[in-house]
């Protein structure tokens, strides 16, 4: 059995070594004396700065139970969380503690304590009832604390599990028809329950057969058979704790010490001070919460950071604020653009920060130039994937492409212009005799064409043989001769040497030379634009498996939410048969084979295909179009200034 030690278990050593992280708790939402919800500054901007998966705890239950003893437990401390030894409720609205997770390597760990409930100080039923939906939402795992034992009263004071399901809804829609039943579905999307007995006095046996914690819980939520109003307020609390949450757990605490004196110093006291039995039921609760407490997921199985979970923070205590009741339909979508947008702008900076470093190296071959481009676009769509979600329209991805194409067709533009500069420089300077051979008329001298030729023909060579010239190289040669093509006629005209039939032979040649010079841009440009659909081609590829990847990641989790329901709905009818609860163990059959058609109809890749493909086939088009668009309008710029 396992057991609390003097000295600390590596998990809580790890916690107390990175204690530094957050040293104290801090209030996430504050309940202000009007019995407003507030999201607090600090606590907001603490998961802001967590960008790691996190596993969120909640506890509540009724004042002055005791909830932030445990609390204080599981962040590996002896005091933190207020204790307080009055009859007056310490924590107000819901106080949060991150550690690092104990057993969940690059996890944080969250704790929420939440205001107790029933404070008579309060008066206001509502507002707990508020409080409770918070931790609900917010949490991965639930815990309820209670005192005493689990009797009907104990149950009957968790009447704000009954209410849930007028404060939760799962997804926005004006139709009443389309509400009724939602709270069916809580158990996809809901933390698990344990159920945490402080001060239990009694032997665990029922009917003078021992039983387990757990064996308790279950006896103390099974429903009884009849009709009438008294019979339906004894059931509904325990048959919605029963649909609502996917697991149970139950553990039963002893008192920690023998006198009451000692119990309002419980955050001084040492492991030693404390009753052996209550410091082994301590370790177990720790050790289980560690172990099998999930990480905390969005409705579709999102997984969420620290920095989600303070955005999930403030959706649902606006939505309460404005008088609304919160929605997880509504939290997912808000959420899904908001971090949609930002997925883009960061995978657009990783496609940036690599382009600015291939424009440093200018002009550079269409051949590198591409396969840069293809390398940064599949980075880029990647690192858009790690934190995007729910873009089913490809939407964002449409975006994305967007200043993608925009950055690559701009660069393209860079790279034929710093070709070009480069090109006619180097053809200048090349050219600098010939021009000074001109002024000094050399050519203008009999066989002075033939002189002019071998010399131009030469500097033509010296111009193919220089490296590096990018992909500009044979279009500015095929304008620069074109340019100088009034010179060579002007200097074979005036050639004595040759013949008027010889002169035309030499003038048939330079045409077509300039003509097999044009043919050479020509071919530069196709085998440029080919390159260039390639890549598309390729880039497109790459991007249609990446996103395939994420749908069916995204599809995965959705069938592990389903998975999760009709297990625990199994469980549940299964149990009702057992006891004879006929007509309800019906009931939840329906409930069953709903989820079963919906696990059945989102198989396959069919509905990548038919709903997703149809969005993503257009954006190979989307670089070429671009060009096509960008190269019209230079014509027609051209054609203006002419």
């Amino acid at each position: 059995m396992h057991k609390l030690q003097s000295e600390p278990s590596e998990g809580k050593q790890r916690i107390m070594s990175c204690s530094k992280y957050m040293s104290a708790p801090v209030c996430l939402i504050e309940n202000d004396e009007n019995g407003k919800l507030h999201v607090k500054k600090e606590g907001k901007e603490i998961l802001d700065g967590i960008h790691e998966p996190v596993v969120v705890v909640s506890v509540v239950g009724l004042y002055r139970t005791g909830k932030s003893y445990l609390m204080n437990r599981l962040a590996g401390q002896q005091s933190g969380f207020a204790l307080g030894s009055t009859i007056e409720s310490k924590t107000k609205g819901i106080w949060m503690w991150c550690v690092p997770h104990p057993k969940k390597k690059g996890h944080t760990l969250v704790l929420l304590d939440t205001e107790g409930l029933g404070d008579v100080a309060k008066g206001d039923s509502k507002n707990d009832g508020w409080i409770f939906c918070l931790a609900v939402l917010l949490s991965s795992t639930l815990v309820y604390n209670s005192r005493g034992t689990i009797d009907n009263t104990a149950v009957e004071k968790l009447h704000y599990v009954a209410e849930l399901a007028e404060n939760i809804k799962i997804r926005s829609t004006e139709v009443e028809d389309e509400e009724e039943g939602e709270d069916s579905e809580f158990v996809m999307f809901f933390p698990s329950f344990t159920w945490v007995v402080r001060d239990f006095t009694l032997d665990l046996e029922i009917d003078g057969k021992k039983v387990t914690d757990d064996g308790y819980l279950e006896f103390a939520l099974n429903l009884k058979k009849g009709v009438g109003r008294k019979m339906s307020d004894y059931n509904l609390p325990r048959e919605c704790i029963k649909r609502y949450f996917p697991s149970r757990k139950c553990f039963v605490f002893p008192f920690p010490v023998t006198t009451q004196e000692n119990m309002t110093r419980l955050e001084i006291l040492q492991d030693k001070d404390l009753a052996q039995q209550f410091l082994e039921v301590t370790g177990h609760f720790c050790h289980h919460i560690f172990v099998n407490s999930a990480v905390k997921r969005l409705k579709g199985g999102h997984i969420v950071t620290g920095r989600l979970l303070g955005r999930l923070v403030e959706i649902y205590v606006d939505t309460i604020s404005s008088g609304e009741v919160p929605c997880l339909e509504n939290a997912v979508v808000v959420l899904a653009n908001q971090e949609n947008q930002a997925a883009v702008q960061e995978a657009l900076k990783v496609y940036q920060r690599g382009m600015e470093e291939v424009k440093n190296m200018l002009p550079i071959s269409i051949e590198y130039l591409t396969c840069e481009h293809q390398k940064l676009s599949s980075l880029a769509i990647s690192q858009f994937t790690k934190r995007s979600f729910k873009d089913e329209k490809t939407e964002y991805l449409k975006k994305l492409e967007e200043a993608v194409c925009v950055c690559y067709t701009d660069l393209l533009q860079d790279n034929q212009m710093a070709s070009e500069k480069k090109c006619r420089d180097l053809l200048k300077n090349l050219f600098v005799d010939v021009n000074k051979r001109l002024q000094d008329g050399e050519y203008s001298q009999a066989g002075g064409y033939e002189l002019y030729k071998r010399d131009r023909d030469a500097i033509v060579e010296q111009y193919r043989r220089e490296p590096n010239k990018g992909v500009r190289a044979e279009a500015v040669l095929e304008e620069f001769l074109k340019e100088r093509e009034p010179e060579a006629n002007s200097i074979l005209c005036m050639d004595n040497k040759l013949t008027e039939n010889e002169k035309q032979m030499k003038k048939q040649k330079e045409k077509a030379a300039l003509l097999e010079q044009k043919m050479k841009e020509e071919e530069e440009k196709r085998i440029e634009n080919e390159r260039m659909m390639e890549t598309e081609k390729v880039r497109h590829e790459d991007m249609v498996k990446q996103m395939q990847e994420k749908f069916n990641k995204e599809l995965e989790q959705q069938q592990q939410e389903r998975d999760r329901a009709i297990e625990s709905k199994l469980k549940e009818q299964e149990e009702m048969f057992k006891k004879g609860f006929k007509q309800k163990a019906e009931n939840l059959e329906e409930e069953i084979m709903k989820l079963k058609n919906e696990k059945e109809r989102s198989k396959g890749g069919g509905i990548f295909k038919d709903y997703v493909m149809p969005f993503l086939c257009p954006l190979v088009e989307m670089v070429p179009n671009l060009l096509m668009q960008r190269s019209m309008l230079k014509s027609l710029t051209k054609g203006l200034k002419r």
